[in-house]
């Protein structure tokens, strides 16, 4: 297995740390904060996007040695963090808010995204965390829209 992919899908390690998902979801949310004055929706988009693609070829690259899902894989909820937070203003209230919800929403897998596992290889681990951001990022939506 390549070296690239385990870099890649433990985030530089994170995945090897005990909570490496919640880890490397904060790690995110740090980085749109230093960021946060510079991006704007379609470099958002466009990052997401990046993640996505190198997300799913690093998962498929990691899963004959690691097995299916590993817990080392965190860059799966690196994509969720960032998609929970697509089209959102970034504040440290949002980025906060954003974190929130998007670690609830992978930890209780609600709305059949815990079915999205069941797809095979990489599109299968990053799709469960893909649809917890898309629901994070709805929730986000109202809140911004109706309580900012």
């Amino acid at each position: 297995m390549s070296r690239v992919h385990k870099i890649i899908a433990s985030c530089g390690g994170i995945g090897y740390l005990k909570g490496g998902g919640t880890v490397a979801a904060a790690v995110c949310c740090g980085a749109l904060i230093l960021m946060s004055a510079g991006i704007d929706n379609g470099v958002m988009l466009l990052i997401s996007l990046i993640i996505i693609d190198i997300g799913v070829w690093s998962a498929n690259g990691v899963e004959g040695e690691w097995g299916k899902d590993s817990s080392r894989v965190v860059i799966d909820e690196v994509a969720g963090m960032v998609i929970t937070l697509l089209f959102i203003p970034l504040t440290w209230i949002t980025i906060a808010a954003g974190f929130v919800l998007f670690r609830a929403f992978d930890i209780l897998k609600p709305f059949y995204i815990r079915k999205l596992e069941a797809v095979p290889g990489g599109w299968g681990v990053m799709l469960d965390d893909i649809a917890a951001g898309i629901y994070a990022n709805i929730v986000m939506q109202i809140f911004v829209r109706y309580m900012l």
